[in-house]
């Protein structure tokens, strides 16, 4: 691929975003661009930790998962002019016709976001309402600071929502059997053992 100088006063593609360095994570939505910062290490622990569970479940059955960096089209077109193309921190893909060596083009079944400081309204707002519009049929948001994970689950065109706090199970809505046990997720504080030493 090509270095290409971007310019967020520019209306960008998906055919754009074939010629851009792989060096470069960004995302394109309506058009417009959105550089990704890179993440924090509680970002990627919580990321490898979720990915595992839903990773191991998935052996032997015909939905696939899969970690950032992977690119999602969530409105292809054949001629490559669809303008939005998002990198989720990780997807569930059931339908393997929408997957070719590029990543996934259409909704997948599931969408998992983590947010990092930089992103807290992107993805709680901006691509809140993308998914919804593409049909993604369970969007989690998972909150590192707060410990809280929102699941939203697609009925009759709307999101219909449940949050969830460290110490909750999750059952994965489009994976039944498949339950994720927060308190394996997010670092739970360890008892103060100050007071039990001498001084």
């Amino acid at each position: 691929m090509s270095s290409v100088a971007l310019d967020y006063n520019e209306y960008y593609t998906y055919a754009d975003f074939l010629e851009w360095d792989e060096s470069i994570r960004a995302e394109i939505i309506d058009g417009d661009i959105y550089m990704m910062a890179t993440p924090l290490t509680e970002h990627q622990r919580i990321l490898g930790e979720l990915f595992l569970i839903i990773g191991n479940f998935l052996k032997g059955k015909p939905c696939r998962a899969f970690p950032a960096p992977f690119g999602v089209r969530l409105f292809p077109k054949d001629d490559l002019s669809d303008d939005t193309v998002v990198e989720p921190d990780i997807v569930v893909v059931c339908d393997s016709s929408k997957l070719d060596h590029r990543g996934c083009n259409g909704a997948p079944d599931l969408v998992i976001e983590i947010l990092s400081p930089s992103n807290r309204s992107h993805d709680q707002l901006v691509k809140f309402q993308k998914y919804l519009a593409a049909g993604v049929r369970e969007y989690w948001i998972v909150d590192p600071e707060d410990q809280l994970v929102h699941v939203h689950i697609l009925d009759a065109g709307r999101y219909v929502t449940t949050v969830y706090g460290p110490k909750d199970d999750i059952p994965v809505s489009i994976l039944p059997g498949c339950v994720i046990k927060l308190r394996e997720v997010f670092t739970l504080s360890p008892p103060d053992e100050s007071a039990d030493i001498a001084t």
